[in-house]
């Protein structure tokens, strides 16, 4: 907690030498037009339905908290794959976006577009119309395939606010493990 209040104060302060003013409950805006979240987005949790290899079906959801003094409405999401052997690829079209927790789920959420850049392992969301403050989402992703090799596999996922200039903010990272069948006999059909 205590970096966070650093990062908002420091960011409060370049806001305020580059000339910009930060009216209360407001985005923070540079000179140049770039904005900020006031009060990021956090990562809530990293699940996924499957955790063996080699297993068609699984779904993995991301929840990210949107806080009421964000001041700026979620626009986007990315979700980069930092770790792991197998390179997961994902189903965008069946992917989708709801407000809520997995287990509470709420009103699904219109993404206005799913795209992956195989070359950077980059999953990125946008939102139509973008998430209001003081809400938590969850994102639903469907990988063709789980990884064929066991291990830990770290997702980054980053938030942009909306606007045509924006700064990003890390989320953190999520964690998700995959194991080899437990008994050595896995079925095949």
């Amino acid at each position: 907690m205590h970096l966070k209040v650093l990062l908002s104060t420091a960011i409060a302060s370049l806001a305020i030498l580059n000339g910009s003013t930060i009216p209360p409950s407001q985005a923070i805006q540079l000179q140049d037009g770039t904005v900020y979240f006031v009060q990021p987005p956090r990562l809530v949790e990293a699940v996924t339905t499957y955790n063996q290899v080699n297993v068609w079906g699984a779904t993995y959801y991301f929840t990210v908290n949107l806080p009421e003094n964000a001041s700026e409405p979620l626009q986007k999401i990315t979700i980069n794959q930092h770790q792991g052997v197998d390179n997961i690829r994902f189903d965008l079209k069946n992917s989708f976006a709801f407000e809520g927790t997995r287990s509470r789920k709420g009103q699904g959420i219109e993404l206005k577009d799913a795209a992956d850049n195989r070359q950077t392992r980059t999953v990125s969301l946008i939102f139509d119309p973008p998430v209001s403050p003081g809400k938590t989402i969850t994102i639903g992703l469907k990988p063709w395939q789980n990884p064929t090799i066991s291990g830990v596999y770290l997702f980054g996922v980053t938030a942009f606010p909306a606007g045509e200039k924006t700064h990003s903010q890390f989320l953190g990272f999520g964690r998700l493990h995959f194991y080899n069948h437990s008994s050595g006999h896995f079925p095949f059909w």
